[in-house]
């Protein structure tokens, strides 16, 4: 299997904030597309995403799976994925798990490299891990032909 052509987005979900990436169609390079924050309720960052997608119109959605170091799910990695299953119902894509262990801890080493301060990079490593974990993804899928992680079916209805 070749890889498949299309632009994706990345999606690191986070109790605070979610980072979302882009990559292009080919696949060459992922870089950070928005921050979107939680805290005006999870409805109003559902439609900031449904309105990133509309915009960028890829063909699927790369989202981080959260785990422990020992490879289990925790609290956390549950709540992140039923907002997933959430983005994945309010923008009928398909949705890609894919492993982001250590994806933040990779944002903040290339943010302080490039001289970003503690506080600054907080704005920005939500969506600095989206695209670590996006062209982890897609140069994945370009190595071995087949699609980074597992699929996410789209939830049945949008919530209200």
């Amino acid at each position: 299997m070749a890889f498949r052509r299309g632009r994706r987005l990345g999606i690191d979900v986070g109790s605070v904030r979610v980072g979302i990436a882009q990559c292009d169609p080919d696949g060459i390079l992922a870089t950070p597309l928005d921050t979107v924050y939680r805290r005006d309720g999870d409805a109003a960052a559902l439609r900031r995403i449904a309105a990133l997608v509309a915009e960028v119109e890829p063909i699927e959605l790369v989202a981080g799976q959260p785990r422990s170091l020992d490879g289990t799910a925790r609290a956390s990695a549950d709540a992140a994925l039923a907002f997933t299953e959430q983005i994945a119902g309010v923008t009928g894509l398909p949705v890609r798990l894919v492993d982001e262990r250590f994806s933040t801890t990779e944002a903040h080493t290339v943010l302080q490299a490039v001289g970003r301060s503690a506080r600054k990079r907080r704005e920005i490593v939500d969506a600095v891990a989206a695209v670590v974990i996006l062209q982890s993804a897609v140069d994945q899928e370009k190595s071995t032909g087949v699609p980074a992680g597992t699929l996410l079916h789209p939830a049945p209805e949008a919530p209200a």
